[in-house]
């Protein structure tokens, strides 16, 4: 948009037109609303309704002004919310049209006859629009006499949104961010006439993730949050920019906090990553910040078995005196976790190397493979300029999931994805077992696969002469094409070499989209057995010299050859082979065989936790140091883009330390420097040492075997995580936990029938370690397959059955098994 000269009139740009508003002439582009015109001036319509990131409804009125045509005024104001720019048209707002001005003093006043005057009890009070606009677009005294309609309030309309109706304006941004963005239309208006409100139908509660941000979007009162509610004043409250710590795609957030405790979370305005929108785990699950099982005091094991409290200075020492004796013996294993900024992961690198002087360290918390790392190490480097970002995911033409449920792990990703099908019709592929909510929702074409045997799938699609096969490379061959890969890819041996034939064959680029969010940052910092920072092979002498020479460490320092994997760690833990281990913030029950790793903690000789919570490894822990969650330090995230995504503090971090510092003091007492003292030091001396320049080779690995249900009763097993689950992170929030989806076991019907499963009826899916018993649910998934969620209630697949995705199991009716031999 331009402001035409003073003095002379310039030709109207290409694709444009020419409009006055109060008395400025202006070139807006074509099909631009009248409001956002009106924005880019600097002139303030009144609204309710409207927003920019939904479609233009017209509901409230109350943007009404007054417009001209070809010299010819229009019977009546118009919408501004509603109507797009014209040449000639001349616009006047309420700032220089009696008009326009009691048009919207009297819609104001019709939207004001039943709404209630609680603004001294309403959670909006404070921070509402319609107060605001009331005093500037409203008149000082009211007409209305009659008695005020009123509704049973607050309606549950879901157990974490309340709605109070008689508060509502009917401006439609729930229902239309519902059904437009989010792809839950389970809201909606009901009735008509006086009597319409909003609603939701009895057999349709409103079970969505991303319910949140109808609350945040509410401009009355009328949508609350069941865990704010009456809880603080919005002018009590000390807001804080954050960044969500909940999964890899690094949403801005704003932290509400009062007295000390967080209040409540708000979705940020960043238009490059979540536009202004949050998935409900990011905004609601911030109660174990207050969990009563949050560790804040250090605690070492005494001579009797007991854990009990020390001072910092008893348990470092303890600690170190420990690592040291079990560095001389057979060794330690560092096991980060995936939960770490960037400038922890960085530290938790570096005291591997040369305080513990070992390479066997590893962020991966959950199955993983040799493979994923040859292919994850093409990835860094990469950001949202050079690689694929958000903006190319949304203007790709197709895009391929691969070991990715976007909606359960990656939500403003699919958000992303929807607002790209909805608006032009890009094409989603999703290689899987069965059409989920989130593929659905995105229309997407299930490539079809037995769980293990993906790979296989891929690579025949490539080389298929039928349509299926032909449509999926002919739309990845696009320009612009896009292949996003999660990390459950790993867990099927040969789907990262597939996927990156793939992308060779089509010119598809391809990204990498990790569930946690400190797992691109870990990468990143070397955090891994076979990297050191920047990308460094630990086999390449040139690289190692240079991180040997960038730490002061003595040349030829560094173990020439890799170190162990997660996996490794914990076997040879298990085996004797280690003699210690420090642990941050691992849950044993998401490992591959959460049995070994039990029984690794339970064996090796001397073990130290750093954790925000009682877990089941400082339950066996010789040393616990408490360290501080995000809203007690500082730091960086990198999202699943590259992009670093900073946050400062939001609560008083005094009394708890970053891992990078309780790391970096813990080293001094072994005799090492890590100059990890604070996040900002860990981050500046990772970007002195740079980035690798060499080349990473694509990975190579033939698809695995692919398991068949052999004999009467077996099935293959799918199993993801779902979005809102048991989640160490998401305790304390009964609320939340009431929007999960509950846990069942799905099978497609003929499979059913062949077991005995009867839909609504009780199942059991059972290995030699255990059983879980479900509800069934027809989907559909391909012949001989069950699916589980990994970690729902009821339903912890890796800690019960012992087994993964891919896996056979038995599964009969319930009370059928005979239980688990």
């Amino acid at each position: 948009m331009t402001l035409a000269p003073e003095n002379e009139k310039a030709p109207v740009p290409e694709g444009h037109v020419r409009l006055t508003i109060d008395g400025i002439e202006v070139d807006a582009p074509k099909g631009e609303i009248l409001i956002r015109t009106c924005e880019r001036l600097g002139i303030i319509v009144p609204r309710f309704c409207d927003h920019p990131l939904l479609d233009p409804a017209g509901a409230c009125r109350q943007c009404l002004v007054e417009v001209e045509m070809g010299g010819r005024p229009m019977p009546k104001p118009q919408a501004s919310c509603t109507m797009t720019v014209a040449d000639g048209m001349v616009v006047k707002t309420q700032h220089t049209s009696p008009v326009a001005d009691k048009a919207q003093q009297g819609v104001m006043e019709l939207l004001l006859i039943n709404h209630p005057l609680d603004c001294p009890i309403c959670d909006k009070g404070g921070e509402c629009p319609l107060q605001n606009q009331a005093m500037s677009s409203g008149r000082t005294d009211s007409r209305f006499v009659e008695t005020k309609r009123t509704f049973p309030k607050p309606l549950p309309i879901s157990s974490q949104v309340l709605l109070d109706r008689e508060r509502c304006v009917l401006c439609q941004r729930c229902t239309r961010f519902s059904e437009q963005i989010a792809g839950d239309p389970f809201i909606d208006l009901l009735e008509r006439g006086a009597n319409q409100q909003i609603g939701t139908a009895e057999d349709k509660p409103f079970q969505s993730y991303f319910s949140g941000n109808t609350i945040q979007i509410c401009p009355v009162g009328a949508l609350t949050s069941a865990a704010y509610r009456f809880r603080s004043r919005p002018f009590d409250l000390r807001s804080t920019p954050s960044v969500c710590e909940h999964c890899s795609s690094g949403c801005a957030q704003r932290n509400d906090s009062r007295r000390g405790t967080v209040m409540r979370r708000l979705a940020g305005n960043d238009p490059e990553v979540n536009e202004e929108w949050n998935c409900d785990k990011g905004r609601f699950a911030f109660r174990y910040l207050q969990s009563k099982e949050r560790i804040t005091r250090p605690l070492v094991r005494d001579a009797s078995g007991q854990l009990v409290e020390a001072s910092w200075t008893e348990a470092l020492r303890i600690a170190a005196e420990g690592l040291l004796a079990a560095r001389a013996r057979r060794g330690i294993g560092v096991l980060a976790g995936g939960r770490l900024t960037v400038e922890d992961a960085y530290a938790y690198a570096k005291f591997a190397r040369v305080a513990a002087g070992t390479h066997d360290v590893d962020f991966r918390a959950r199955p993983h493979s040799a493979e994923e790392l040859e292919f994850l190490t093409t990835t860094l480097g990469t950001t949202p300029e050079t690689g694929v970002g958000f903006a190319a995911v949304e203007a790709a033409p197709s895009v391929l999931t691969v070991g990715l449920d976007l909606e359960e792990e990656a939500g403003i990703v699919f958000l992303r994805i929807r607002k790209a099908v909805r608006k032009r019709g890009q094409k989603v592929f999703q290689l899987g077992q069965w059409t989920t909510e989130g593929a659905r929702k995105t229309k997407a074409t299930l490539v079809r696969s037995v769980p293990g045997a993906e790979a296989a799938v891929l690579r025949e699609l490539m080389t298929a002469t039928d349509d299926a096969g032909k449509e999926l490379v002919d739309a990845l061959s696009a320009a612009g094409a896009v292949i996003l890969v999660g990390d459950r890819a790993a867990e099927v041996p040969g789907l990262h070499s597939a996927v990156a034939a793939l992308a060779t064959r089509t010119g598809a680029k391809v990204a990498w989209i990790p569930r946690r969010a400190g797992d691109r940052g870990a990468l990143e910092a070397g955090a891994v057995p076979t990297l050191l920072p920047g990308g460094r092979p630990v086999t390449d002498a040139a690289a190692r010299a240079e991180v040997e020479r960038a730490w002061g460490l003595p040349e030829g320092s560094l173990p020439a050859g890799p170190g162990r994997s997660t996996d490794e760690i914990v076997a040879a833990a298990a085996a004797g082979e280690l003699s210690a281990l420090v642990v941050g913030g691992v849950d044993p029950h998401d490992l591959t065989d959460p049995a070994v790793a039990l029984a690794a903690l339970e064996k090796v000789g001397f073990l130290v936790s750093l954790e925000l919570h009682a877990s089941a490894v400082t339950e066996r822990a010789d040393v616990v140091l408490p360290v501080a969650p995000d809203a007690q330090r500082e730091g960086s995230y990198l999202n699943w883009e590259g992009r670093r995504r900073p946050f400062g503090v939001t609560l008083d971090a005094s009394g708890v330390l970053p891992d990078c510092r309780v790391l970096d003091t813990l080293a001094v007492e072994m005799d090492a420097d890590l100059f990890t003292q604070t996040p900002a030091a860990s981050a500046g001396d990772l970007e002195r040492l740079g980035r690798y320049t060499g080349s990473a080779a694509a990975p190579t690995a033939e698809p695995g075997h692919t398991p068949r249900p052999a004999q009467v009763g077996q099935a293959v097993l799918a199993t993801w995580r779902q979005l809102i689950d048991e989640g160490s992170l998401l305790v304390d929030e009964p609320a939340l936990a009431g929007t999960a989806r509950p846990p069942r076991v799905r099978t497609n019907a003929a499979t059913a029938e062949r077991l005995g499963l009867v839909e609504g009826e009780a199942a059991g899916v059972a290995t030699d370690r255990g059983a879980i018993t479900l509800q069934v649910e027809l989907a559909d998934l391909p012949d001989g397959v069950v699916w589980l969620p990994a970690n729902s209630p009821g339903s912890a697949v890796r800690s019960t059955l012992g087994v993964g995705h891919g896996a056979l199991v038995r599964v009969a009716p319930a009370g059928a098994l005979g239980g688990a031999r």
